[in-house]
């Protein structure tokens, strides 16, 4: 990837996840994000983005609509041209994945 093209793959990135931290789930007020669901953004330089995420549970109540919503928001991002949202499970989620900000604001430290 010549230097261009890295500089506007790391710039996507980082849109994408902006975007990402306006998803909440619903029983949580925290973002997605901090929640630390997100195990990973790539980004191909077509504008090709491929997300991994988990959820707090295999019986997650938004399991049918949180990947949805990130795809969605994703996809509005001027240059994404796809978005793969994959939901994984290994490594399951603990609150240990949680951001700093996500265990203070939900009073865990």
């Amino acid at each position: 990837m010549d230097p261009i093209e890295n500089i506007q793959t790391q710039a996507l990135e980082a849109q994408v996840v902006e975007v990402i931290k306006t998803v909440f789930d619903p029983e949580v007020p925290v973002n997605i994000h901090e929640m630390g669901l997100i195990y990973g953004v790539e980004i191909e330089p077509k504008g090709n983005v491929h997300i991994k995420m988990t959820l707090t549970s295999p019986a997650c109540p938004v399991a049918g609509t949180l990947p949805v919503e990130v795809e969605n928001k994703v996809k509005a991002i001027d240059g994404v041209e796809e978005v793969k949202v994959e939901i994984v499970w290994d490594p399951p989620w603990t609150p240990d994945l949680m951001s700093e900000a996500a265990k203070l604001q939900l009073n865990m430290l």
